[in-house]
């Protein structure tokens, strides 16, 4: 994967730099918040080779990438900074529940990898210590039990960093704030009592270490008075005047008010939830292990990391072990259709997913790339799911130190960890079981059209997809000369990544349907087009390399998604000239991209070839 080229490419089609606001990453995806969303062009993002999905939750613009998503992001944020400038794009108004759910991800989603790194420390004191391999009283444990406390401990801070950047205000001003809240001084009050005064007002006093909601509210409150700070007071003034009155204005409204609401709210939204699992943790397991994996795919999962880690301060979380069993259904998922199918390329897309899963709990390709792909495997994974929440809620297992990620090194993070693999391994089998028995595949899996009969074409219905061991026949869509797909300068095509099939470097401007079927799939740039024939092959045309740049310059479309087309009528129309004169090559490759229903694609032609005349015959 080319990562520079990729960020540039992702950068363009959300807009371009001065629409981009603020830019997060979590272990998957690229987390945007973008200025004006309708700029973005998400269409051609999820064609773009490298980006699984595309996904618009919470008030941010995610691009699912994988596990590459670190590089991309240093590709994308070490270019020239984000224009700022709410005069050149105007600014699209969110709703305040998609705001929330974006100032929540996009703080926390940043120490999302301390969080995993260190909760990892404290599992590994958990085994070291149950072996009795290290002593709780010696100095080897104090410096480990350190660097893995430290994050939580110390979160108020770190949290103020972070919110401070996602609302664009001075982020040390906002550190300071949290740290307040744990300086010794104020702290110490609490071995005198559970209140104090500040100038005669009563203050609660609460223990804010490892506390997520009173930063939230009291960074917030600050984003506004920075900017009220800063309309009134002189511009050579605001250097040290801004932080100052920030300081002596926001530290007491946290300590008196801001901070003990916080806390207090935030404990009863984690005794609310607790107490539906404690009237029915076999219930609560149901229902969070059959249901998780949907907040997952909508990036919606990092909104619940506060009361978790409230949960964890009271002593233990019951949400993580419950939630984590629709992961490890996802896991088992991935590994029936390993061993169910027979096509090399979901093979290998199946086994590399269930092992990154099983090693890292990172399970968005297995969800983008499987669950998604194939909707069938939606109900195996969320009955599997349920049926290890009943379990793990049933055992009554719990999350005693932070972990967000479920792989095989975090399982001592849970205790009873007997019972915690026990639900695990019991997702996995039921996931896998059911794609063995009963497939991944279903009509559902082509994408839908827009014809008659509720998208469903009157010639779809009245044919079903290729039987086994018979032939579709596919014409060529264009005059020119055919090649093989591995000479084209493409390596999404080239590797066959995209399916089997055959290029052409066409001689003239115009690109006919190579079936009698409907049209599957548009682009707004207009340079590609997919068409499923009535005998269910789906096959993807694509007029040049990287033309998607040319943002539909230089093509004229001459149909629409769902219409039915007939072998020879005129897809899109190409200025050859003008394509070639800025730069681009028209090497054209044809391929077929549902492969994994298929057994074989063999060519009819080489060298010359002609509008309908044979191509490639597809074989079942």
């Amino acid at each position: 994967m080319n990562h520079s080229q990729l960020a540039k490419d992702i950068t363009e089609l959300v807009g371009g730099k001065q629409n981009i606001q603020s830019l997060t990453h979590c272990a998957t995806r690229l987390r945007f918040v973008l200025k004006n969303n309708s700029m973005a062009d998400k269409k051609t993002l999820e064609q773009t080779s490298g980006v699984l999905k595309v996904v618009e939750s919470g008030g941010q613009f995610q691009v699912v990438i994988g596990n590459d998503v670190s590089e991309v992001y240093k590709h994308i944020h070490g270019k020239e900074g984000f224009s700022e400038s709410e005069e050149e794009v105007v600014k699209e108004k969110k709703g305040f529940w998609s705001s929330i759910f974006g100032l929540i991800s996009g703080s926390l989603t940043p120490l999302i990898p301390v969080f995993a790194g260190a909760g990892l420390v404290k599992a590994l004191l958990i085994v070291l210590e149950r072996l009795g391999w290290i002593a709780t009283d010696s100095g080897t444990y104090a410096i480990l039990s350190a660097a893995g406390n430290s994050i939580f401990f110390f979160l108020p801070i770190l949290l103020g960093v972070t919110i401070a950047r996602v609302l664009n205000v001075n982020s040390y001003v906002a550190a300071a704030i949290g740290a307040a809240l744990l300086e010794p001084n104020f702290t110490a009050l609490l071995a005198n009592g559970n209140s104090t005064h500040f100038m005669g007002i009563s203050v609660p006093l609460v223990d804010y270490a490892s506390s997520v909601f009173p930063m939230f509210i009291a960074v917030s409150i600050y984003s506004v008075l920075e900017k009220a700070l800063k309309k009134i007071i002189h511009k050579n003034l605001q250097l040290f005047a801004v932080p100052f009155l920030s300081l002596v204005i926001m530290v007491p409204l946290t300590a008196m008010l801001i901070g003990p609401f916080a806390q207090y709210a935030g404990q009863g939204v984690g005794d609310a939830v607790n107490f539906l699992i404690n009237s029915s943790p076999i219930l609560a397991g149901i229902v969070l292990g059959g249901s998780w994996s949907f907040l997952v795919l909508f990036g919606l999962h990092w909104a619940t990391v506060p009361i978790i880690i409230n949960n964890l301060s009271a002593g233990g979380d019951y949400i993580t072990p419950l939630a984590g069993m629709s992961i490890a259904a996802s896991m088992g998922i991935a590994l029936g259709v390993f061993l169910k199918t027979k096509n090399k390329d979901l093979k290998a897309l199946s086994g590399s997913s269930f092992l990154s899963a099983i090693l890292s709990g990172v399970t968005e390709p297995i969800l983008y790339g499987i669950v998604l792909r194939y909707r069938k495997t939606i109900i195996y994974m969320v009955i599997a799911g349920a049926i290890g929440g009943a379990v793990v809620g049933a055992l009554g297992v719990k999350l005693i130190v932070f972990n967000f990620f479920l792989n095989v090194f975090t399982m001592p993070a849970q205790s009873p960890m007997i019972y915690y693999i026990i639900g695990v391994l019991v997702s996995i089998i039921a996931g896998a079981t059911c794609v063995v028995l009963f497939g991944h595949e279903s009509k559902k899996d082509v994408p839908p059209t827009k014809g008659t009969d509720h998208g469903v074409s009157e010639a779809t219905k009245a044919s079903e997809v290729l039987e086994a061991g018979s032939e579709s026949l596919v014409v060529s869509p264009l005059a020119g000369t055919a090649i093989p797909l591995n000479e084209v300068d493409d390596v999404v095509f080239s590797s066959e990544s995209m399916g089997k099939g055959i290029a052409i470097i066409p001689s003239q401007g115009v690109l006919v349907s190579p079936v009698n079927g409907t049209v599957a799939v548009t682009m707004k740039s207009e340079h590609a087009i997919a068409v499923r024939s009535d005998d269910g092959v789906e096959i993807l045309m694509h007029i040049g390399v990287d033309t998607v740049k040319l943002k539909g310059n230089h093509f004229s479309q001459k149909v629409k998604e769902g219409d039915r087309v007939k072998r020879g009528d005129v897809l899109i129309e190409f200025d050859m000239d003008q394509i070639k004169g800025e730069g681009f090559q028209l090497t054209t490759p044809i391929v077929v991209t549902n492969m994994d229903s298929f057994k074989d694609v063999v060519s009819q032609v080489q060298g010359t070839v002609e509008p309908l005349q044979h191509l490639f015959i597809v074989k079942k």
